[in-house]
């Protein structure tokens, strides 16, 4: 008589590839990187991670062939935009999971989810709770001032897109009013489309650029013909938030991202 198949509870995916930054910093975070079997070339959070971790995949793309070589049991990637390349990948017979966070709570959301799919609830609950208490402290910061500019957020320059929704929230929660609050709230980049015409109508008192991928042209944001006597403009007061610490829906936006967001409202705001 043969012996019955042997079954057994495994904690979780054991060879994880994260598609963006914000798993893989989540992971590690949760003291599980030891699952991570390949990276995104644009991890930067933490910096170990590209030293210790294959590079397998940019943002829109990967290599399917080193990602199966891998043999990852799941696949971790962020939104409509890596669309394709989930696609190719669950064509490979991969296991795929897309998580497509925009706000803050379901940035908390995910990082719940990930807790739970590595047994790892407790301490992706204290994570939380250590962020939320970080956010609910600069809120009530941002809330003690008198002053609370207005905020133009520039996620890309041609066409102009503005701040995605926890960039948006995460403004107001460092003491700011975002002039295209309702804007954000779009799913789609193209849902979030501006112009010049708009943002000098809502003549916002402070511009923040965060260009994905690009460094920012100030010369070219100041020559721009219709906005020349907006308010941020004309008084200087345009700055480059790094897009590896707030276009990231994960810890980094939570943490250094607000530190940054809070620094430069607060400078304005106490003038």
């Amino acid at each position: 008589m043969s012996s019955p198949p042997s079954f057994r509870t495994r904690r979780g995916p054991q060879r994880i590839v994260c598609l963006t930054e914000e798993p893989t910093e989540i992971l590690y975070r949760l003291g599980e990187q030891d699952r991570i079997v390949g990276i995104s070339a644009y991890t930067v959070r933490p910096p170990e991670a590209k030293r210790d971790k294959p590079v397998v995949s940019a943002f829109v793309g990967g290599s399917i062939p080193k990602i199966v070589a891998l043999k990852p049991d799941l696949v971790i990637g962020f939104s409509d935009i890596q669309a394709d390349l989930a696609r190719d990948l669950i064509a490979a017979n991969l296991q795929v999971l897309i998580f497509n966070q925009r706000s803050i709570q379901e940035i908390l959301d995910v990082i719940v989810d990930l807790g739970n799919l590595v047994h790892c609830e407790a301490a992706a609950a204290k994570m939380v709770g250590e962020y939320t208490a970080r956010i609910d402290a600069a809120y009530e910061r941002g809330q003690s001032r008198d002053v609370k500019p207005r905020v133009y957020f520039e996620e890309w320059d041609d066409p102009m897109i503005c701040g995605i929704e926890w960039v948006s929230e995460l403004i107001e929660v460092a003491g700011g009013k975002d002039i295209f609050a309702d804007v954000s709230r779009g799913k789609l980049a193209k849902e979030r489309f501006v112009d010049e015409a708009r943002v000098r109508e809502l003549d916002p008192e402070l511009m923040l650029a965060s260009w994905c991928g690009k460094a920012l042209d100030s010369p070219s944001v100041y020559a721009r013909k219709t906005m020349g006597d907006v308010t941020a403009l004309r008084e200087k007061r345009l700055f480059e938030v790094p897009a590896e610490i707030i276009l990231q829906p994960g810890p980094a936006c939570l943490t250094d991202g607000l530190d940054c967001l809070e620094e430069i409202i607060a400078g304005v705001a106490d003038r």
